[in-house]
């Protein structure tokens, strides 16, 4: 087994969603965003982005065209209290319950909640407990 450490920052560097309802979308994150603290970076007619996620329809140039397959997202947030105002703005703007604020079986502490967005997307907001430890370093063991 070998042990790496790394010291890369983030693992995901950016993610792209290409939706159908464009409209219906762009409503749907710019009120899940609000509410978790994220500001807009940018927009137009065809995208919107926030930190490292960008959101566009099938025609903008970086598409290609087609519409990008189901997918998870999670969203940090500072606490539980944030998870339920998430949940609660995600249905408002158009979200479709997929799982309740609640604690979670996956660790002691994780608390989430779950909607769909306008594309069938499972979105969901985290609090994982009080940080016990710093993400600076990461060590991955193969």
């Amino acid at each position: 087994m070998e042990t790496q450490e790394l010291h890369r920052g983030r693992l995901i560097d950016h993610i792209q969603l290409v939706v159908e309802d464009f409209p219906a979308s762009r409503s749907f994150y710019e009120a899940v965003f609000e509410v978790l603290g994220i500001p807009i970076g940018g927009q137009a007619e065809d995208y919107i982005w926030a930190d490292e996620l960008f959101i566009s329809t099938a025609d903008s140039e970086a598409a290609q065209g087609r519409l990008t397959g189901r997918h998870h997202l999670a969203f940090q947030a500072k606490d539980r209290a944030m998870v339920e105002a998430f949940h609660k703005a995600a249905i408002g703007a158009g979200g479709v319950d997929n799982g309740a604020p609640g604690e979670r079986p996956y660790h002691p502490g994780y608390y989430g909640a779950f909607v769909l967005d306008p594309d069938g997307n499972n979105i969901e907001a985290v609090y994982h407990g009080p940080a016990t430890k710093s993400a600076e370093s990461v060590i991955v063991t193969f």
